[in-house]
């Protein structure tokens, strides 16, 4: 049986003990450093190797790496900017100090102060007068050359993985900057960010199956909010002109490397557009986003190019299903036609479907993976745009487009519809699927036909998602790559 003291993890605990019994606390309450790593090396660029200036620095981090070579040891030390090096001598430190070394670890949390000095090797250091700890590490971090490479240990230990792996740190710090890019160009263009519930008593704002929970002190069900559309159309009703959110929305769905059951979103509503005007706003954002990312408007997305510069295309969804299938595509086809034609490529069509969801189950398949270059795709099916304005000269079809990108959507955007009686038919259409047992259909929100009643002035509005752009940007892979703490499976400890 292996000893106790074989573990690491118990060698750790025995260091945090023999600490505490000697009055030493191994978890300090605060500690004020006077600079971080990045910021001295930017300053002591110049430094020549040798030589040891009489400037003093106090910096805090975590251990990477120790060293000891007898009177002499080395400890790699990691804070929020960067690496610095601590040169430990015993003639500095003197005797105790440095023979309280032998209580740290890598992983652990220190404070140091000395002077600014650069080794013989070309190293910057401080050379440490003393050492505190600050927070004892009791598990080992993972061992140096083969580091944490298991994707999925990376995702479940994101706080690891960012220790590790520091290039995961760029990618969030990309995020942010999109997110905060997104944040100032719609405020620049007099959009108000608000918030709204995310709570919900009626599922609605998006065809999709949504969470459920129990509200105790109204004894009924709430839902976790599939997306804030409704109650941001509510505001428009109200006369804010411009308004946008950035928060999250849930849909109770599967998981894979496009979809998390949580994510983010940005949904905007300007009265006074429609779908057109929404679009060049949508593109404009969008486009500040991938400089404030990237620096540049020409991207690399696993291994295609794409040009975010310019405008971008308006293309129709039946022009490019009937490019696909080789034939025209209208609703003027027979239903068994389409049905047929789905068939044809292993489409498993659901008896309840009409004319305008095959139309689109035939894009997804055919044509969605075909777009690569950024494209409005216009000319959505009503069946599938319960929300959206219908077509001038076609009640079939909606003022509504789709942003696609290397295959993808990223953006839903509407002439949104502000008329309460064609509302009201379309929750009753959407009540008769949900009976027929579409999970993904909306519930009838009878307060948000009170409020179109009262009148809401014509608008455009758009939805755009926020973790997929962030992935285009970031030339991630999976959605996983690009959330701090995505959602997996149970974990058995």
């Amino acid at each position: 049986m292996t000893e106790i003291v074989d573990d690491p993890l118990e060698v750790r605990k025995a260091k945090r003990q023999a600490l505490i019994d000697a009055g030493r606390s191994p978890y300090a309450f605060a500690f004020e450093r006077s600079v971080g790593a990045a910021e001295l090396e930017e300053r002591y660029a110049g430094l020549e190797s040798g030589e040891t200036t009489t400037d003093r620095a106090t910096v805090a981090g975590r251990i990477m790496a120790i060293r000891n070579q007898g009177k002499v040891a080395f400890i790699a030390l990691r804070d929020g900017t960067g690496d610095i090096q601590l040169f430990c001598r015993v003639n500095t430190l003197g005797e105790e100090e440095y023979g309280a070394l032998r209580y740290l670890d890598v992983g652990d949390f220190i404070g140091a102060e000395g002077l600014v000095m650069r080794t013989r090797r070309g190293e910057l250091s401080i050379l440490a007068e003393c050492i505190d700890l600050l927070s004892k590490s009791l598990r080992p971090l993972p061992e140096k050359f083969h580091g944490l490479s298991n994707k999925e240990t990376r995702y479940r230990q994101r706080y690891v993985d960012l220790v590790m792996n520091p290039e995961v740190k760029e990618v969030f710090a990309k995020r942010f900057a999109i997110i905060d890019a997104l944040r100032r160009e719609a405020a620049s263009r007099g959009f108000v960010e608000v918030e709204t519930p995310m709570l919900h008593p009626i599922p609605g704002g998006a065809t999709a199956k949504p969470f459920t929970t129990h509200y105790h002190a109204l004894d009924r069900s709430f839902y976790l909010r599939v997306a804030p559309e409704l109650h941001l159309k509510r505001l428009l009703v109200g006369g804010f002109e411009k308004v946008f959110e950035i928060n999250r929305s849930f849909r109770n769905e599967g998981m894979d490397h496009f979809h998390n059951p949580e994510f983010t979103t940005l949904e905007a509503y300007q009265a006074y557009t429609d779908v057109s005007g929404i679009a060049e706003f949508t593109r404009e954002i969008i486009q500040a986003a991938c400089l404030a990312a990237n620096g540049s408007l020409q991207i690399e997305y696993q291994g295609a190019s794409v040009d975010m510069s310019g405008t971008w295309p308006v293309v129709s969804m039946l022009e490019l299903v009937s490019e696909a299938v080789g034939q025209e595509i209208s609703f003027d086809c027979d239903l068994q036609l389409l049905e047929a034609l789905a068939k044809s490529h292993q489409l498993a069509i659901q008896p309840q479907w009409g004319k305008g969801k095959l139309i689109t189950e035939l894009f997804d398949e055919l044509v969605e993976h075909t777009l690569v270059q950024p494209v409005f795709v216009s000319d959505h099916p009503l069946e599938t745009s319960p929300l959206a304005k219908k077509k001038p000269g076609n009640a079939n079809l909606t003022s509504r487009y789709e942003l696609f990108i290397c295959g993808r959507e990223y953006a839903n955007l509407f002439s949104e519809l502000n008329d309460p009686v064609d509302q009201r038919e379309r929750f009753e259409a959407q009540m008769e699927a949900k009976a027929a047992g579409d999970e993904e259909a909306m519930g009838y929100d009878e307060d948000y036909i009170r409020a179109l009643e009262y009148g809401m002035p014509p608008a455009g509005g758009v939805g755009i998602g926020i973790d997929r752009l962030v992935m285009l940007l970031t030339n991630a892979p999976s959605i996983r790559d690009v959330l701090l703490f995505p959602q997996m499976r149970e974990e058995s400890f």
